[in-house]
């Protein structure tokens, strides 16, 4: 018999779901926050989708995450918002009211959307 080059025949599938896990925090201002000024709001002062205190913001995700901030329901620029995940003290949303611009009026409402992906795949090989 001559020689023959020996190869294993594999077949494999792999499925991946992208399942979105969405939270809504809610503010309403308290007082005028003037143009040229950062707007700091606590994890505590934001309540969730319920009515419930908050009392942290989740971590982002690396690579697989993004938040989205409202301004009386408008969504507003990235570069104007930071956002710093944890828990009360530790946790905050700031936003930058840019110079020349309008201010951010009280018992205005801000809406801070937080959506993490996790991505789940599974993988079936045949021989």
């Amino acid at each position: 018999m001559p020689l023959q080059l020996m190869k294993l025949v594999v077949t494999a599938s792999t499925t991946t779901n992208v399942v979105p896990q969405d939270q809504r925090f809610f503010y309403v201002t308290t007082a005028e926050t003037a143009p040229g000024s950062m707007l700091t709001i606590d994890a505590a002062d934001f309540f969730q989708d319920d009515g419930s205190a908050v009392t942290e913001l989740p971590a982002l995700s690396a690579d697989n995450s993004y938040y989205n901030v409202y301004v009386n329901g408008v969504l507003q620029m990235g570069g104007l918002s930071t956002y710093t995940p944890g828990a009360t003290t530790v946790g905050s949303l700031s936003i930058n009211v840019p110079a020349g611009g309008d201010s951010i009026l009280a018992d205005t409402p801000i809406v801070l959307e937080v959506v993490n992906y996790s991505p789940q795949s599974t993988t079936v090989v045949s021989a």
